[in-house]
């Protein structure tokens, strides 16, 4: 069945692999799949909610536009724009702030655990956040949102939001609740200096996460130093069972072969570590190598990037426009 898709992605820069593996290239995928229309936004609005430097947040947009399309997401099939060139987005975002609830943003945990111990620093649009997410997928009337296990909270926000205006303004099925699309698999790639935490630009080692403009070099030493555990590989999933790091390497060499792990474990089962990590070198550079090559010269051209991306906001504009106004009828303005 065809599908709306709508889903975000913040302009840190850098992206590494748990971006690609956990995101984008399910971003690509859905996009392939007939009939379904896609939207994929640069949510640069959402990366402030932590101070940024202007000139590196503008290079973070491109650079994510950048990543996108050396990834196989095609501006002509998907609309691809940011979201602060489309006006609606912060309108709408307003609007829905009303229709809200504090004890609903109360129960949030990203928010809790993104502020920290004191919450009292912690900007008004960190708290609000989830609330411009339902924005951004609402005014496409979005039905299926791909996102991870930490953003499934924020899309139940979403749902309570839309059913409430519908109820409210007894305008039956007006906003979409939309339903999640979570993998089931590997929808969170690890450190490679610790299984436990997930892979991340702000961990202070480079050698924790395969960057997806790292050299091929970089690749193999990085792998090579990846943690792993004294047992070989075992031969069945149970047996990964308590064994964190040994999980996400195999993990990640499954999702880049696009097979189940337990057919990994049957390949590599009774193996060392070492000849396998040859083997998730070898992957890794096939798939990272021209990702890497195409982002580098997407960079080198700046004015094409903003191009794709003023083209995407017009077509994202009309659309969003076209439902803030609905909006405003039913609300009285």
């Amino acid at each position: 069945m065809a599908k709306k898709i709508f889903s975000g992605v913040q302009p840190t820069g850098n992206l590494h692999l748990g971006n690609y593996l956990g995101a984008i290239k399910n971003f690509v995928e859905l996009q392939n799949e007939k009939d379904n229309d896609c939207i994929y936004c640069v949510v640069d609005l959402h990366a402030i909610t932590l101070k940024q430097d202007p000139k590196e947040l503008k290079n973070n947009i491109r650079e994510t536009a950048a990543t996108f399309i050396a990834s196989g997401l095609n501006p002509n099939e998907s609309i691809l724009f940011n979201q602060s060139l489309v006006p609606a987005h912060s309108e709408g975002s307003w609007i829905l702030s009303c229709i809200g609830r504090m004890g609903w943003l109360n129960r949030m945990t990203q928010f809790k655990e993104k502020a920290g111990k004191d919450k009292e620093k912690a900007s008004v649009g960190l708290y609000i956040y989830p609330i411009l997410m339902a924005a951004d997928i609402m005014l496409y009337d979005a039905t299926h949102v791909p996102v991870g296990d930490d953003q499934k909270q924020h899309l139940e926000l979403c749902r309570d939001i839309a059913q409430k205006f519908n109820n409210d303004y007894k305008v039956n099925d007006f906003l979409v609740p939309p339903e999640p699309l979570i993998q089931k698999q590997f929808s969170r790639i690890m450190s490679l200096k610790d299984g436990l935490k997930k892979m991340s630009k702000s961990d202070a080692s480079d050698l924790s996460r395969i960057n997806l403009k790292d050299s091929n070099d970089s690749i193999i030493n990085k792998i090579k130093k990846a943690k792993t555990d004294a047992n070989p590989i075992p031969s069945n999933i149970e047996e990964l069972e308590n064994r964190p790091e040994a999980e996400n390497l195999i993990g990640i060499y499954s999702n880049l072969k696009n097979q189940n792990i337990d057919v990994t474990l049957k390949e590599f089962g009774g193996k060392n570590f070492s000849e396998f990590k040859n083997n998730l070198s070898e992957q890794l550079i096939d798939k990272i190598s021209p990702i890497a090559s195409e982002i580098n010269k997407l960079l080198n051209n700046s004015d094409y990037l903003d191009k794709i991306l003023l083209t995407g906001a017009e077509k994202a504009n009309e659309i969003a426009e076209k439902k803030v106004k609905e909006i405003k009828k039913i609300i009285g303005f």
